[in-house]
């Protein structure tokens, strides 16, 4: 067996260290502001997509790699790798997964699987992470393909938002939603269900819903080992404290805290805390 190589897209969320220690390749989403296009976590940083958030009138958008991203990445591992296994974001969401497809029919000097991950953010960052940990042992293609299985089939994402106004303008809930939590104040969880987001409860206060994410945590995890991701979107203290909370109260086999890169945060706007976690059998 040759060398495996895996690629993601930037909607994974990974820490950095994570991406060195196991070669993963990430394809940056992009973000088209007033007229500027910005490659996701390279040109742009989340603490620069905030400030102008808060500053400005008009919101980004955000848009796939281009076929020719992902044709140059593929043909750059090809040199390399015999075998790429390219994992991503759910195409209920972007047109990445159905780009990077586009691209791996041009390339004939490696065998290239385009796998969809059925998720997004850390979620998804989980899936490429076992992934990348089963090619780093040796493990076949199949071994690859059934640890994807595995952790996608188990892996969940929960997560607070201070406001839906973002996720509303972006197209990701309904209008209905988002004037319900405006109108009421609420601080509503998320969880995502076959790629999209759908309101798991409706916290009045921030403070409550801290509270509720580690009551879901409890409920879920149910005394099992579990490997955890605390995610956030310029939060970073509440984000330290959920950390704290869950590495206190859980078996974890590991945990992280990661940011949103700023083509996910573009989504959310400012003031997102969650969780992402899956647990073994």
């Amino acid at each position: 067996m040759g060398k495996i190589a895996i690629v993601t897209d930037s909607a994974a969320n990974l820490p950095e260290e994570l991406i060195k220690e196991y070669g993963i390749t990430v394809v940056p989403i992009y973000l088209h502001w007033n007229g500027e296009d910005y490659r996701d976590g390279v040109d742009i940083t989340p603490s620069e997509l905030y400030k102008r958030l808060r500053e400005g009138k008009t919101l980004p958008k955000t848009s796939a790699p281009s076929v020719g991203d992902f044709l140059h990445t593929y043909l750059r591992l090809a040199e390399e790798a015999d075998v790429i296994l390219s994992i991503h974001l759910s195409p209920s969401l972007s047109a990445v997964y159905e780009t990077a497809r586009t691209a791996a029919e041009m390339v004939d000097t490696a065998e290239i699987y385009v796998v969809n991950s059925q998720t997004a953010a850390a979620a998804q960052g989980f899936v490429v992470l076992e992934a990348a940990r089963a090619a780093q042992r040796g493990a076949s293609v199949e071994e690859i393909m059934q640890r994807i299985e595995y952790v996608r089939s188990r892996v969940q994402l929960f997560a607070a938002l201070s406001t839906l106004k973002y996720l509303y303008f972006g197209g990701r809930i309904g209008l209905a939603a988002t004037l319900l939590g405006s109108a009421l104040q609420l601080t509503p969880i998320l969880y995502l269900r076959d790629g999209v987001a759908d309101v798991w409860s409706k916290p009045r206060t921030w403070k409550k819903a801290f509270r509720e994410l580690l009551r879901i945590a409890e409920q879920k995890i149910d005394g099992k080992r579990a490997h955890v991701m605390v995610m956030h979107a310029d939060v970073p203290g509440d984000a330290v404290r959920l950390y704290n909370e869950m590495k206190e109260r859980f078996d974890c086999a590991e945990i992280y805290i990661t940011e949103f890169t700023p083509v996910m945060g573009a989504h959310t706007g400012p003031g997102l805390l969650g969780f992402v976690f899956w647990c073994e059998d």
